[in-house]
């Protein structure tokens, strides 16, 4: 058997194991709602948002007087981006991160303290 005939057989069952592979990893995550977080900036995200959340009193304070909406806590913690340079990642037990985001016309920073059992919303400024 040719080179050309073995290779054109290596891609045909390369391109059909591809296909089955996409198809089922694709029903996989809509039936579950399973997400594949392995980047850092992700990976913090998720381990935020899966603990129990707690505001600060100038965070529940921003909140009474609308100065800040909740949802934009929310879309912060799924949609931002962590500065990991700006974090203080070497405390111990909790870490500080700092999430900033863009909402619209408005840019979001907070404070985050992220404690093995709860994380704790610092500071939000809206800019």
């Amino acid at each position: 058997m040719s080179f050309l005939k073995r290779l054109g057989f290596y891609l045909g069952g390369l391109a059909i194991g591809i296909v089955f592979l996409a198809m089922f990893l694709r029903k996989k995550s809509d039936e579950t709602g399973v997400s594949f977080c392995y980047f850092p900036n992700c990976r913090t995200l998720k381990d935020i948002r899966s603990k129990s959340l707690y505001y600060s009193n100038e965070v529940e304070r921003q909140l009474a007087e609308k100065e800040l909406d909740s949802l934009d806590i929310v879309y912060l913690l799924t949609e931002g981006d962590v500065d990991f340079s700006a974090s203080n990642t070497k405390s111990s037990p909790c870490k500080s991160y700092f999430i900033e985001g863009d909402k619209g016309d408005l840019k979001l920073e907070a404070w985050v303290k992220n404690c093995p059992d709860k994380a704790s919303i610092e500071s939000v400024s809206i800019k």
